[in-house]
């Protein structure tokens, strides 16, 4: 029993830290400065030569006050936009928001593909899957917030997971 015991314990502990490093990783891609909490801040890899990359991320607002999301830069490229994408007419569009991107007061507003997002204008080079991309947001009614958009696959390795699995059998 006392062998079971010395041999279990190790196991246990291992366990617990490799559960803590996976917990930490999982919660490093989150942000909060004051009442603002930024999630999942990502990209996509952009082809050579294509000078126009994106930024996508969910903007929480655990405030009593509205806040507006205002700028945002990067050293990867000459400018950031804001901008909405929204169907009309059976046709996509795209319009810059001139003035941000507002936050309500408890809300939460997601910037995802098709919808709003970051326009990564003039890049400096293509975005590669596997890097992150130093950003910096700035409010108004909120602090500014340094975040790193994570740059992913699209369909966020679905595609490579599908082809992991064996198919033999169906």
């Amino acid at each position: 029993m006392k062998t079971l015991t010395a041999l279990a314990a190790p196991v246990l502990i291992g366990s617990s830290i490799l559960a803590g490093t996976f917990a930490n990783t999982a919660v490093a891609h989150e942000y909060t400065e004051g009442e603002i909490t930024v999630d999942h801040p990502w990209s996509r890899p952009t082809p050579p030569g294509v000078p126009m990359g994106v930024g996508y991320m969910v903007i929480t607002n655990n405030g009593d006050s509205d806040v507006t999301l205002i700028s945002a830069t990067t050293s990867r490229a000459k400018s950031v936009s804001i901008h909405e994408s929204a169907m009309k007419d059976g046709t996509m569009s795209m319009r810059p928001l001139k003035e941000g991107l507002p936050i309500p007061a408890g809300q939460t507003v997601e910037l995802k593909p098709h919808g709003y997002h970051l326009m990564l204008e003039k890049l400096d080079g293509p975005l590669k899957e596997g890097e992150s991309i130093p950003l910096t947001l700035g409010f108004e009614g909120a602090a500014d917030m340094d975040v790193e958009l994570d740059v992913e696959p699209l369909d966020g390795g679905m595609q490579k997971q599908e082809s992991d699995m064996d198919h033999s059998g169906h």
